[in-house]
């Protein structure tokens, strides 16, 4: 990892934690802004957590804060809306900026970029209305998931082993008012590397009990295994590391990220998405993967604070 730079508390000023938003995603966010913002007092920054709960310009009102952490998942904080709110402020923040947040909110356009340069993702197929059926059956065939495009922590998601479940999953993904589209089952391993600072820290390989890495085996369940050593070889994970750097490169993002993907039987590696504002709770799979470098939760908040400070 690269040395830290910023030495002093006092050099990131009063730091807001926004946290919470009214995604899908609230309550996790909630869990990881209030990690965050013990993280920053344990060391001393002049840290604030702000719930924000609808408008952001009204919740940081009258509060002179010189730089954000921003920890909303899912629409509203890590679409590019709190990002351009703070950017007409000119309030630094963590993470990726209005462009590729936004893009990075919606699976659909981050699979049609990394097709166009030239990265694998699985096939897929949109499904606008019930007449998609049958011709989504044609292109993929069976089994596939089912995804709104823009929602995070797999809310929304169901896996479709027949046309009466893919029916079922295009109701159930409907329900989250955005683009549905269905995307071949991958056979193979799943893995998620964490990118900070445009450098990847250690690869996971992920294992669930449940039909995939759902909402349930992300924040509930405690049989989900986390694999760290991740059991490639060195090269192979050295590869999967040099891919989530170009597939964070490709879409613009910056500051940190978290890019998950699949080896397939054939060896070869599917992009899934990438997470611009991952979780940061205890089942959360960043500072795992952070520990397994040697970098404990509290460096890890201050290394990611630390990218919104321009030396």
């Amino acid at each position: 990892m690269k040395p830290i730079t910023v030495q002093s508390a006092d050099k990131f000023g009063r730091v807001a934690v926004v946290m919470g938003g009214n995604s899908a995603e609230r309550e996790i966010s909630i869990k990881s802004g209030l990690a965050v913002f013990d993280a920053l007092k344990e060391q001393g920054v002049d840290a604030v957590a702000i719930d924000v709960k609808e408008n952001l310009i009204e919740a940081l009102a009258g509060q002179k804060i010189d730089r954000v952490f921003n920890i909303i998942h899912g629409r509203g904080g890590e679409d590019g809306e709190l990002q351009g709110v703070l950017d007409a402020l000119k309030i630094p923040y963590t993470g990726s900026g209005v462009m590729a947040s936004a893009l990075t909110m919606d699976k659909l356009r981050t699979k049609l970029c990394w097709k166009g340069a030239g990265l694998d993702t699985p096939k897929w197929f949109v499904l606008t209305k019930s007449d998609d059926i049958d011709p989504c059956i044609e292109n993929l065939g069976f089994p596939v998931i089912v995804k709104p495009a823009q929602e995070g922590s797999s809310i929304g998601m169901s896996k479709a082993s027949n046309k009466e479940e893919l029916i079922k999953a295009l109701t159930v993904a409907e329900n989250y008012q955005c683009d549905v589209f269905a995307e071949s089952w991958v056979k193979g391993d799943e893995y998620t590397v964490a990118v900070l600072d445009g450098e990847a820290l250690a690869v996971i390989r992920l294992e669930t009990n449940n039909a995939f890495y759902d909402y349930d085996a992300k924040y509930r369940s405690n049989s989900t295994q986390y694999h760290c050593p991740c059991g490639l070889t060195a090269e192979q994970e050295k590869e999967l590391k040099m891919l989530a750097v170009e597939a964070c490169k490709v879409v613009g993002v910056t500051g940190w990220g978290r890019v998950d993907v699949f080896i397939d039987s054939n060896g070869n590696a599917q992009l899934i998405e990438v997470n611009t504002v991952p979780g940061m709770t205890d089942h959360s799979l960043v500072p795992m993967a952070a520990k397994a470098e040697g970098c404990n939760f509290d460096e890890l908040v201050w290394r990611i604070l630390e990218t919104t400070v321009n030396e």
